[in-house]
């Protein structure tokens, strides 16, 4: 079994047991393929085919608004499930985009293989359910907890909560995440480090 395997099934037993056979049958589905920086793993307006396991890379979330600005929701790297999971599953269009920042590896599910999934495997539907609460939650928590701080202060949890993953983002996406001017994250930096 590869690092990348070995790494999404730690993952996925997180949420629930799997028999060998189980385990078996999610790994003869899942593929890996690379990503370019720039790419996009998933359009908003179009209905999502793949979910992913982040071997390698740094991904961003994100929104245009009506100016064609973009803003970045949130960062997705290594040992993460990326994609749209409620579009994804109800096959429905989705409403963000997500980004490759850096080149990166993913291992893939697509959707029939999802539904197959489903069918063989009793936990699966439980399984996903605890996944997708589980991302969902932390989202929120942070969210929560950025609107709650000042700008420095939101950098500085940043920093603590995503150790090393500042150096991988240009500063312009973590700007926008921040929710400040770039000038003014040039700033804070400054008087930080």
């Amino acid at each position: 079994m590869s690092r990348g395997m070995k790494e999404l099934f730690d993952y996925i037993r997180k949420f629930g047991v799997l028999t060998e056979e189980e385990e078996g049958l999610i790994a003869d589905g899942v593929r890996e393929i690379g990503i370019q920086r720039g790419e996009v793993f998933v359009e908003a307006g179009r209905i999502s085919q793949n979910i992913a396991f982040v071997k390698e890379g740094v991904f961003r979330s994100l929104y245009y608004n009506k100016q064609g600005d973009d803003f970045t929701r949130y960062f997705i790297y290594e040992g993460r499930f990326i994609g749209d999971f409620q579009g994804f599953v109800n096959q429905t269009p989705s409403n963000e985009y997500i980004e490759a920042i850096t080149e990166g590896t993913l291992l893939v599910i697509d959707f029939d293989h999802f539904k197959t999934l489903e069918s063989e495997i009793a936990i699966w539907q439980v399984l996903i359910a605890k996944l997708h609460a589980f991302v969902a939650e932390n989202k929120l928590k942070v969210a929560s907890t950025m609107l709650n701080l000042d700008a420095k202060s939101r950098y500085l949890h940043f920093l603590n909560h995503y150790p090393g993953l500042a150096n991988r983002v240009p500063q312009a996406m973590l700007a926008s995440y921040l929710g400040i001017t770039p000038s003014s994250f040039s700033r804070i930096r400054k008087n930080i480090v």
